[in-house]
């Protein structure tokens, strides 16, 4: 059977992490929250520095408000999960996250600050 001309020949496929508020959220103060807040954007920017997340950055007028933002992770799903449970905002509770691979078509898109490549291209198995 010939292959689907809908269905790209390669993928790159990247790890991403969403963040989002959880239902269970602990309250805090506004001065916790600043603090708290000052902690995991250091974090996150730690690991950009070191090359782990390449890029990431927060939500705004999406359709539902627990969703905080997303991170392109330069590393495998159990690395990003790992990486993401040390995240201090999630430590506290203030943030859960979902990890995912994303297949998008290759050469789609492009990380020019990247150091180096990022995902792995792959192929839709034939049926």
């Amino acid at each position: 059977m010939p292959r689907n001309p809908d269905i790209p020949d390669a993928f790159d496929v990247y790890t991403v992490v969403v963040l989002r508020r959880p239902a269970d959220a602990p309250e805090m103060s506004d001065a916790e929250l600043d603090a708290l807040q000052a902690r995991h954007l250091a974090y996150r920017s730690e690991l950009r520095r070191r090359g782990l997340v390449v890029v990431n950055g927060p939500f705004d007028e999406q359709s539902d408000p627990s969703y905080r933002g997303m991170s392109i992770f330069a590393c495998d799903p159990a690395e990003a999960a790992r990486l993401s449970d040390g995240d201090p905002s999630v430590v506290a509770g203030r943030l859960a996250y979902d990890v995912m691979e994303w297949w998008v078509g290759a050469n789609s898109l492009a990380f020019p600050l990247a150091e180096h490549a990022v995902g792995d291209r792959r192929s839709m198995p034939d049926d």
